[in-house]
């Protein structure tokens, strides 16, 4: 079609764009010299209504919308050729590259770009979605999203086209609904055929997520029918969380709007303010200080507790009698006495853990520490850290499990309380603050800090108990 006059006044200059029964051109205006964008709908052997319903829609839409950002409407008109017979709609030609193109050609983008380019569409959606009626794009993908050229710290301008599956809500209460959009890109409740404003921002979320992983949503793993994408990525935490809300398959946990959207995003987030403990149980000495890229769990020392001086009695006895028998040992003649010094070694071993005991239950602390980078759990006494596992990669927490306090009863019916228990699962090693080996005996103070942990990492909470 290189060089036809469509409408007697727009010669065809390249082939944008084809798929069946549509055909996107860039031709040029011969009244005005202008490069313009047509989209061409031709009747073929495959042609459907409901396409002719849709292109309709989209030229009535484009000529209600005025948005630098949105290429305008400019003519629409039927074509009857030899060749090809179908309806023309003309728009602006935009001189910029899609999503999709900027990465098959490698290109990356870092988490600032990103956040710019969320927040350019968003306020693009907050004009459609403030439309009466609302305008719902329903095809938010990298293709349908034009970026501009670099300009000193700004991406580029961001501009979103092809209206092709435009919805308006009047439209949707009128008339028959026709499932449309991209499989990876659609939310669960658009496969039903009905949208919503929370809608466009599910497809937002997954491209964006697309910009972050280089994969295509459909092929990431699945939970819940949540994409799982963070393993991918080196993302701060908040703007990891922000995304999960954006792609939440449920609409009522979703963010409902393009306005929350941007104020979600927009909210202040300083890594160095002054840290601030935030409400507890009442009496509950535990620290929890948190912010959006870091969050500090500090368990401090128990103090006195009379089981401990039991624990100290028993220390000095047993250090004592250990002592004197390295001591008899090391005084027996040479080699003799080797073996019985090593002999002592184990049991010295086992008193300087009594000792570290006793003192830890007065002077030392146990610290839950997360970042961008790692999760680690250490216990410290003075100025000896030790940690329970070692560092792992703040990315690979997958799970948290919060198990209540029960009871259980042996083969011989004997029942025993089980204590709450509080594990953060990365891979296949696991963080415990609660249970008969970890730091934190109360139960609240564990419910406490599973909810904060949870609204934190933004997972929920497992209970392997609750049926």
């Amino acid at each position: 079609m290189i060089g036809e006059i469509l409408g007697e006044r727009y010669e065809v200059q390249q082939l944008l764009g084809k798929k069946a029964g549509r055909r996107t051109l860039l031709a040029r205006d011969l009244q005005t010299q202008e490069l313009v964008v047509i989209k061409l709908l031709s009747f073929s052997s495959d042609f459907e209504w409901d396409s002719l319903k849709l292109f309709e829609r989209e030229a009535e839409t484009l000529k209600n919308l005025a948005h630098p950002s949105i290429p305008s409407y400019l003519n629409y008109f039927e074509v009857n050729l030899p060749t090809i017979q179908g309806f023309a709609l003309v728009q602006t030609y935009i001189p910029a590259q899609t999503l999709e193109q900027y990465l098959q050609t490698g290109r990356t983008f870092t988490e600032t770009e990103i956040k710019q380019i969320a927040k350019a569409l968003l306020k693009i959606l907050v004009y459609l979605h403030e439309l009466h009626p609302p305008v719902i794009h329903r095809d938010i993908k990298p293709s349908n999203i034009l970026l501009g050229e670099r300009s000193g710290n700004s991406v580029g301008q961001v501009y979103l086209v092809d209206f092709g599956s435009v919805q308006t809500v009047l439209a949707s209460e009128t008339g028959t609904r026709t499932v449309v959009g991209t499989y990876g890109y659609m939310p669960p409740e658009q496969f039903g055929g009905r949208t919503v404003a929370a809608s466009d921002l599910y497809s937002l979320g997954t491209t964006l997520i697309y910009l972050v992983t280089g994969t295509h949503p459909a092929d990431l793993p699945q939970k819940d029918f949540q994409i799982q994408f963070e393993q991918l990525t080196n993302l701060s935490p908040s703007f990891s969380n922000w995304l999960k809300w954006m792609i939440e398959p449920s609409l009522e946990r979703r963010l409902s709007s393009a306005e929350q959207a941007i104020t979600a995003l927009e909210k202040p987030q300083p890594t160095n303010f002054p840290t601030l403990v935030v409400g507890k149980p009442e009496g509950s000495k535990i620290q929890l200080t948190k912010n959006g890229d870091s969050l500090e769990i500090i368990v401090p020392p128990s103090g006195f507790d009379p089981s401990i001086i039991f624990t100290g009695l028993f220390a000095i006895v047993w250090n004592s009698f250990i002592l004197f028998w390295t001591i008899g040992a090391l005084s027996a003649p040479f080699p003799v006495n080797i073996p019985f010094a090593l002999f002592s070694l184990p049991f010295w071993g086992a008193g300087f853990m009594m000792v570290y005991k006793f003192f830890f239950h007065f002077f030392g602390r146990i610290c839950l520490r997360l970042n961008p980078e790692q999760i680690t759990l250490t216990w410290e006494l003075f100025a000896w850290k030790f940690y329970r596992p070692r560092a792992l990669p703040r990315q690979s927490i997958n799970k948290l499990v919060y198990i209540p306090k029960h009871f259980t009863k042996d083969s011989e019916g004997t029942r025993s309380a089980v204590p709450a228990q509080l594990d953060i699962w990365v891979g296949v090693k696991k963080y415990q603050l609660g249970g008969s080996g970890g730091a934190i005996k109360s139960e609240a103070e564990l419910e406490w800090l599973a909810q904060e942990l949870s609204d934190w990492l933004g997972l929920p909470i497992t209970n392997p108990m609750r049926s």
